[in-house]
């Protein structure tokens, strides 16, 4: 399905995420190089595996390091000032006391790793992933840094067609948040707050929804199969046109009979990617405080 000329089809970003390409490593050359101390400042290493390397005290100062695998990785007290740390991966990496002062490191992975320390002077940390275990420097606002994470500030943000799958959102502001396309599958949304959002062609299967507010929410084309609704508020909805519901958890009978009653040119809107139409996600839905609905009587023709 196609809306305002947005293809739910996934995204480059999102392919690489599914079949991520086998990473080379380091030349030998280099790796000594780097753990001799030597500066290796404007140095190209993007694309390099270095997972688990002791690359203490190193000098990358300026370094093309985008799209590297540093998972693991120990960067303590490493000069990285300036490099070009875009997408890359430091989940579990130590890099306490690291110099990361005007480092770029849109939509790197930080989850698990430690920043104790760290100076993040300058940092650019847009669109950039950490999650309940990363360690900050103290003082830094890491919330307001456009980073995602748990009750990260992103309202407004433009993340139209992001890889969020998995991404951990607990109590994120998320008001008026560009996010059609995007790829939320699995994320965990809970009491996130989503008011506003346009969601419009987002992937939210097996998303938890609990307690999130979606009110004035464009639901349009989303894939919402086996998202967890429970005790989400919703009203005021701009359009469902499109939306599969199919296997929605924890959905009230009064939200279900809201959303059936929507415009029929809403309800039978087709997904062309779950091939359903919005009315058959939800005519089925098992919903709380009421039995599974029953199915209308066949009527044959004699």
């Amino acid at each position: 399905m196609e809306v305002n000329g947005v293809d739910n089809s996934l995204t480059e970003i999102q392919s690489e995420f599914i079949n991520p390409p086998r990473l080379p490593n380091l030349p030998p050359n280099l790796l000594t190089a780097l753990k001799a101390g030597e500066a290796l400042n404007h140095e190209e290493l993007s694309q390099f595996d270095l997972r688990g390397l002791d690359l203490q005290r190193a000098n990358l100062r300026q370094a093309n390091l985008i799209g590297a695998n540093l998972s693991g990785a120990i960067l303590c007290e490493t000069d990285l000032s300036g490099a070009d740390l875009r997408k890359v991966d430091l989940q579990e990496a130590d890099l306490r006391n690291a110099n990361l002062q005007g480092a770029f490191l849109h939509r790197a992975y930080l989850q698990k790793a430690n920043l104790g320390g760290a100076n993040l002077e300058g940092a650019k940390l847009q669109a950039a992933r950490y999650d309940q275990q990363t360690i900050w420097a103290e003082g830094f606002a890491y919330k307001t840094s456009g980073a995602i994470g748990p009750g990260a500030n992103l309202s407004g943000a433009h993340l139209n067609t992001a890889n969020l799958r998995d991404a951990d959102l607990q109590g994120a502001n998320l008001l008026g948040a560009y996010l059609c396309g995007a790829d939320l599958t699995g994320a965990n949304l809970q009491n996130a707050r989503l008011s506003g959002a346009d969601l419009r062609l987002a992937y939210l299967t097996g998303a938890y929804l609990r307690n999130a507010r979606l009110n004035n929410v464009d639901l349009q084309g989303a894939d919402l199969r086996a998202a967890d609704f429970s005790g989400v508020e919703i009203e005021y909805l701009q359009s469902i046109a499109g939306a599969d519901f199919t296997l929605v958890q924890g959905l009230s009978e009064v939200i279900r009979a809201m959303l059936l009653s929507r415009p029929a040119s809403e309800l039978d809107a087709w997904n062309s990617f779950t091939r359903k139409t919005t009315r058959q996600s939800l005519a089925n839905l098992l919903t709380i405080g009421g039995e599974s609905p029953q199915p209308p009587p066949k009527y044959y023709v004699i």
